[in-house]
């Protein structure tokens, strides 16, 4: 696969060039070797929340086996239990991602790499999982463009796979597609969230759904593009792309981009 994604955060538009540690503990057990068509799974970020969610739905789905469990915490601890599961997973956690890929590249298996990590981790995990022949699938909040771009240039040389996931959302793919098609068609766009907290705004919707409609030849708000009044909102981008984010105590999380033109309006939400 030469597919690397540039999802996250330099936008939909160009995907389609782009897409995480101390017991001494054989992962995989020998007993009944997995069929060809077993895809081995590495979670980093075990021990996360999203991590620990995460194992609990390889373990359950079809054609897919828990090979490995990265994190700093919780080394040690059954993967299966860190995740609530019932019975243990015989899978310690382990902080030493090059043990459990080399592992999984003598056993010549199919395998993934799939990492929830930190945003200074990230390439130096995806390098090493393309050196032992596994793709990766990345959903790191906070990643910044300039790591993306490496990711994209040494996947593209190494001829391997990296999916960057901004978001999990199905409705929030859905919607930075929308705004995409949209874009082409309205000279004014403004983006409306809403978030039961403070914290890190604009948040990342916000921010992809302004890259991906940012450099496709339209220039947006042009009669008050400069402005410097607050209460107009963020500028993001040089677009002329605006955000205005609402925070209440109580709020869904929502983000909407609002598009106009002549004697018109197109809404299109996801929360």
């Amino acid at each position: 696969m030469k597919m690397v994604s540039l999802c996250h955060p330099v936008g939909i538009r160009t995907c389609g060039k782009f897409a995480t540690r101390n017991a001494a503990k054989v992962l995989c057990s020998m007993e009944t070797p997995p069929s060809q068509s077993t895809i081995k799974v590495v979670i980093i970020g075990a021990t996360k929340e999203i991590g620990r969610t995460a194992i609990v739905a390889v373990s359950k789905a079809r054609g897919m086996e828990l090979a490995g469990a990265i994190d700093s915490q919780g080394i040690g601890e059954d993967a299966g239990q860190i995740s609530g599961m019932e019975e243990p997973l015989e899978i310690p956690v382990l902080n030493d991602l090059t043990m459990v890929l080399g592992s999984i590249a003598q056993s010549r298996a199919t395998g993934v790499v799939v990492d929830f990590s930190e945003p200074s981790t990230v390439y130096d995990n995806v390098k090493q999982a393309a050196a032992f022949g596994l793709s990766s699938i990345v959903y790191v909040p906070k990643i910044e463009l300039d790591t993306v771009t490496e990711l994209s240039a040494f996947c593209e040389k190494a001829s391997m796979g990296c999916l960057v996931a901004p978001t999990l959302s199905i409705g929030s793919v859905l919607l930075q597609q929308a705004a995409i098609q949209a874009s082409f068609h309205y000279s004014n766009a403004e983006i409306v969230e809403s978030r039961p907290n403070p914290s890190d705004l604009p948040s990342q919707d916000a921010i992809q759904i302004a890259n991906n409609i940012s450099d496709l030849g339209q220039i947006y708000n042009r009669e008050d593009m400069d402005t410097s009044n607050p209460a107009r909102g963020q500028v993001l981008g040089e677009d002329g792309v605006r955000v205005h984010s609402m925070v209440l105590p109580g709020l869904v999380s929502s983000t909407s981009i609002n598009f106009s033109g002549p004697g018109e309006v197109l809404i299109s939400s996801s929360a």
